[in-house]
């Protein structure tokens, strides 16, 4: 961080893209080591709160309001450590409270930029200590003369083109909010909605912590798309409601009326059927055969439009629970290791490795393949 005079000061910032996000990318070294003013510099530099954003880097939406705060671990286990910082695109709030997994996949990338890890040629893999979650992240990034590759044939649901493949595995991603697979002690809660009835739903936490209920509980389908779910309030407040609710039963918060400002990152609102054809976003028809499940996500109160990797890990993770939401929408007959989540972008793949402890499912690992892009590279003014 370089401070130019009593008003302003500069920060070496990366834009990239990680899987179907966009963040600003930044070493941990140049910011202050007072934690207490990071707020205030990541709503400045991204322009919030504004709905366009349009003094700062942000894009506007959830996933393009992100940020990865890098820097060199002391754990030997880890060679960087990682912290997200979701920034509100409306409101002046700046939440550490779980992980993006879509931004974690341009980590490995970042963290190579900036020789905090040395890369062979091949496959380097980067072992990645996220904070916000307490876990480790491999990422394994594909390298050539000791730079990352970018370019290559592989594509994702969600992004034009196509890029280099970067695996992702959360290691031992059950417990975030350090309670376990199942939070609540249940495969299923039943929540009772003010002015709507009982919902039942599955808390799960592996990598982030989701709730899930059945679409048609909620009088959905699972085919909506981004912009139908936003445009209707009532849907919007029922399931901004939903998880209002679970976050009350995780002690979040203590009413669930405030869960768009005392928790608005977790757990995340999910809500899943069997599968159906239905039209993704680019208008692509994505076939009932291709899938496993449809399934739906909300981010910062608005839907996500494609699917949270984070969110992927947990679905995954949630198949192989037994009576879970997820698993009884799957019908318990879904290959673990080849998972197929039908998204509003449309089809997201990923696995799960586990084994079985008196009926309850240990989650040694999930994972599944991003791509990522070094976007720019820069100096962001920041104005006290």
């Amino acid at each position: 961080m370089t401070v130019k005079s009593g008003t302003e000061f500069h920060i070496p910032a990366v834009i990239m893209r990680g899987g179907t996000s966009k963040g600003v990318y930044l070493l941990e070294s140049d910011l202050p080591k007072d934690r207490e003013t990071w707020d205030e510099i990541l709503l400045r530099m991204m322009g919030s709160p504004d709905k366009k954003q349009i003094d700062g880097l942000g894009g506007s939406q959830s996933v393009t309001s992100k940020v990865a705060i890098v820097g060199p671990s002391a754990r030997g286990d880890a060679d960087v450590d990682y912290t997200f910082a979701q920034v509100s695109v409306d409101k002046p709030i700046v939440s550490y409270k779980g992980n993006c997994g879509n931004i974690s996949s341009g980590v490995g990338p970042f963290a190579i930029e900036k020789g905090l890890v040395r890369a062979g040629d091949g496959i380097t893999t980067v072992r990645i200590y996220n904070t916000n979650t307490d876990k480790i992240i491999a990422a394994d990034v594909e390298t050539k003369d000791g730079k990352v590759v970018y370019d290559g044939d592989f594509s994702i649901a969600g992004v034009p083109g196509t890029a280099s493949p970067i695996r992702l595995k959360f290691i031992e991603p059950a417990g975030t909010l350090g309670r376990g697979l199942l939070p609540t002690g249940r495969e299923v809660d039943v929540l009772e909605v003010p002015g709507y009835g009982p919902v039942e739903v599955s808390i799960v936490d592996a990598a982030n912590p989701l709730v899930f209920a059945r679409a048609k509980d909620l009088g959905l389908t699972g085919r909506e798309l981004p912009e139908e779910i936003n445009g209707d309030e009532e849907t919007s407040a029922l399931l901004e409601a939903v998880r209002g609710l679970a976050a009350v039963k995780l002690g979040l918060i203590k009413d669930y009326r405030n869960s768009a400002w005392e928790t608005p990152g977790i757990p995340k609102m999910t809500f899943v059927a069997e599968p159906e054809d239905y039209q993704a976003s680019d208008g692509t028809v994505i076939k009932k055969g291709e899938i496993d499940l449809l399934s739906r996500m909300m981010s910062m109160q608005k839907a996500h439009p494609s699917y949270a990797m984070t969110g992927a890990m947990c679905t995954a993770a949630a198949l192989v629970i037994p009576g879970s939401v997820v698993n009884q929408v799957c019908g318990g007959e879904t290959d673990p290791q080849f998972i197929r989540i039908g998204h509003p972008g449309g089809i997201l793949e990923c696995g799960v490795d586990y084994e079985t402890e008196g009926g309850l499912p240990a989650i040694l690992d999930t994972f599944g393949f991003r791509t990522a892009n070094l976007i720019m590279e820069g100096v962001a003014r920041i104005s006290r």
